[in-house]
């Protein structure tokens, strides 16, 4: 399986691009800004997207990749774009965005029978099948119904945390995985960790404790995402500070990397 990092920034400026991410060339996990690099066949290519939560850095590009490939994907016949996210995600995204104020209702054009998009409600340990992978849907704890993914490859599992904060549900889960690489978020630095904990994200000093429930027999690199682009070297500097330093719990020091859009994985 291939990973092809489309973005993985908080927040949107000069060379940042919100977090999505491409499995092979069919499948999107979250669909923020970093959708727009890609071409207007590679977006028609795209069968399924799977949204961590609601949030306008995750789904921004949803309504308008729909637009961009509708005629394409109507001449072509293709499928229903089908989107599996929670049944609060599916709620929000309804409500606020597809609603034919902000947006045109895609789940009833050209017509009800034959949408350009259809909405897939999903749950916490569920283990989807699509476009021949396998993705399990984990736990997350943000300020709205969140999850995380587990996408099986050959050399292991691609783990994305989604956005959360503190989350033991999501270590026991991933701790039972033979893992291949993990993307975690660390959205704030500790000068802002009063606003990460409100938010619900994390900061580099609860990043260290939750990285400690990781099971002494797990190594894995680890690649740290959702920075804000005024925070990120402050975020730099503070992870590298406790990455220096062993494990609390089991003095092995962990392999942290940062993530940027372009990269690309194969697992």
């Amino acid at each position: 399986m291939r990973v092809r990092v489309l973005g993985c920034s908080g927040a949107i400026a000069q060379g940042c691009r919100t977090t999505s991410f491409l499995l092979d060339d069919d499948v999107l996990i979250d669909a923020g800004t970093g959708v727009g690099d890609l071409s207007l066949m590679e977006m028609a290519r795209v069968q399924h997207v799977l949204l961590t939560h609601s949030h306008l850095d995750h789904v921004a590009s949803l309504p308008l990749m729909l637009d961009a490939v509708a005629a394409i994907r109507l001449s072509a016949g293709v499928p229903a774009l089908q989107v599996h996210a929670l049944p609060g995600t599916i709620a929000a995204l309804k409500t606020h965005i597809f609603n034919n104020v902000i947006w045109p209702d895609f789940s009833a054009i050209p017509s009800a029978d034959t949408p350009l998009v259809r909405f897939e409600p999903i749950e916490v340990g569920q283990e989807l099948k699509v476009g021949g992978k396998t993705v399990e849907v984990l736990p997350a704890v943000h300020t709205v119904p969140a999850v995380g993914y587990a996408a099986a490859a050959e050399s292991g599992y691609w783990v994305f945390s989604g956005d959360t904060e503190r989350n033991p549900a999501f270590w026991q889960r991933v701790n039972q995985l033979p893992v291949a690489m993990l993307i975690i978020e660390t959205a704030f630095s500790d000068r802002e960790k009063d606003l990460a904990q409100r938010s619900k994200h994390l900061s580099p000093s609860v990043l260290a404790t939750e990285l400690d429930l990781i099971g002494a027999a797990q190594r894995y690199p680890i690649y740290i995402t959702h920075t804000k682009p005024a925070e990120t070297g402050l975020i730099m500097t503070e992870v590298q500070r406790f990455d220096q330093m062993p494990s609390r719990v089991d003095d092995v020091r962990h392999d942290i990397r940062w993530l940027s859009a372009g990269q690309t994985f194969d697992l």
